[in-house]
């Protein structure tokens, strides 16, 4: 058995035809469902800017939070690893997506701003040293084309 190659699978199904299809732009709904198996669907939509529900994830979040959920489990890891007891943590994290004449649109950077408890107060420059440890093995971070900053804020 090959460890070093992963597969993953996710489903999609599209529920916002509201009878006409794609008729016009403003004519359908840009609902809809992501599934995996033996996981809670997520109800995604588009940002409400491009016509999307306010009440559902977009796939613009969903970037920001696999960036930050990956950034915050490398950096657990690594903090076992150079023996840095965490107690807490919590990310707000923002990203910055711009868009083209062309109508494309890509993100430019994405920064992250975790909060960091620890056992151990004398261990706080360690504990800030090791984010860029962890972005340099975060999956994610190491996928996108665009920086991923960090400014911890180390409690």
């Amino acid at each position: 058995m090959d460890l070093s190659l992963h597969n993953y699978q996710i489903d999609i199904e599209w529920t916002g035809n509201r009878g006409a299809g794609t008729d016009t732009y403003r004519g359908y709904g840009r609902d809809h469902i992501i599934r995996a198996d033996g996981l809670p669907d997520i109800a995604g939509t588009a940002d409400p800017t491009f016509h999307g529900d306010k009440d559902r994830w977009n796939p613009e979040q969903l970037l920001l939070a696999a960036l930050s959920q990956c950034h915050m489990l490398s950096y657990l890891h690594v903090a076992v690893t150079h023996g840095v007891v965490i107690t807490g943590y919590q990310d707000q994290a923002s990203g910055t997506l711009r868009l083209n004449r062309d109508n494309s649109g890509e993100f430019t950077q994405v920064v992250l701003r975790p909060q960091v408890s620890l056992a151990d107060d004398s261990q706080r420059e360690l504990a800030d040293s090791l984010h860029q440890q962890a972005n340099r093995v975060c999956f994610i971070a190491r996928s996108v084309n665009f920086p991923v900053l960090h400014e911890p804020v180390t409690a």
